[in-house]
């Protein structure tokens, strides 16, 4: 399955993984109003046709160059409506990865912090620079960040104009990892793919459990969110058939190594 080739974000999913792919490169995959709502119909589309994870790659050598200028000045367009590529990526159900190689500036930072999981290579740059065109942090971003690097980290990129390069960024944790470029996509591939494999109503429900533990203000309220998607876990039939399917294997490990 593959978009449109008007879109502007190609789309693919194949054994459970939807791969979306940023794709105007001469435009350096800028944020306009078109690629913003290009992304979250590639969301939809790789949800509906069965993506159990999702990886989102863009066409080199710039990941995004964040808002489109001409977007920004168009006041006819609301701001509130450049982000839904990235709202809706957000709020998918499912684990979400970036691949991030070459510069994520702007409103392009938003982007990777909008998914579960960062992979990011040697070259990747994450450069807020909102500041640097006049222009208040937006979609979160600001918070999201915090959540990442620390709110001395935030104040780092955001006020003072630092910026982060793919192994930075991964000794900083703004991502999970940093590898070389040609282990990138095969890296979030594999992430995606075990994430793919395990089962889909569990794998969603304890995203949605990380997800609002964040907003908790305690250990106890944390336990006593978990205990309840635990009692549910434990009554899906596929935790009796992985418990037996465990126990199995140990029973004939145990066989041969007598």
């Amino acid at each position: 399955m593959s978009g449109s080739p008007e879109t502007l974000v190609r789309v693919t999913v194949d054994d459970g993984v939807g791969v979306l792919v940023l794709d105007d490169p001469r435009h350096r995959n800028a944020l306009s109003k078109k690629v913003s709502d290009d992304l979250a119909r590639a969301v939809d589309t790789a949800l509906e046709g069965g993506a159990r994870a999702l990886v989102l790659t863009a066409e080199p050598p710039v990941f995004c160059a964040g808002g489109s200028l001409d977007g920004l000045l168009d006041r006819t367009v609301p701001l509130s409506e450049m982000y839904a590529g990235m709202e809706r990526l957000a709020s998918a159900p499912v684990p979400t990865i970036a691949a991030v190689a070459g510069p994520a500036i702007g409103a392009g930072v938003n982007l990777p912090l909008a998914c579960d999981v960062i992979v990011a290579s040697p070259d990747a740059r994450f450069d807020p620079r909102f500041l640097d065109v006049g222009i208040h942090p937006g979609g979160g971003h600001l918070w999201r960040l915090a959540e990442r690097v620390g709110a001395q980290g935030a104040a780092a990129l955001v006020l003072c104009g630092d910026l982060l390069t793919g192994e930075e960024a991964a000794a900083k944790g703004l991502a999970w990892r940093c590898v070389p470029e040609d282990e990138l996509k095969p890296t979030a591939l594999a992430l995606a793919r075990r994430a793919a494999g395990r089962s889909a109503p569990l794998v969603r429900r304890t995203k949605r459990t990380l997800l609002e533990s964040l907003s908790l203000a305690s250990p106890e309220e944390a336990a006593k969110l978990e205990l309840a998607a635990q009692e549910w876990s434990v009554e899906q039939p596929e935790f009796s058939e992985t418990v037996r399917a465990i126990r199995r294997g140990l029973a004939k490990r145990r066989v041969k190594d007598d």
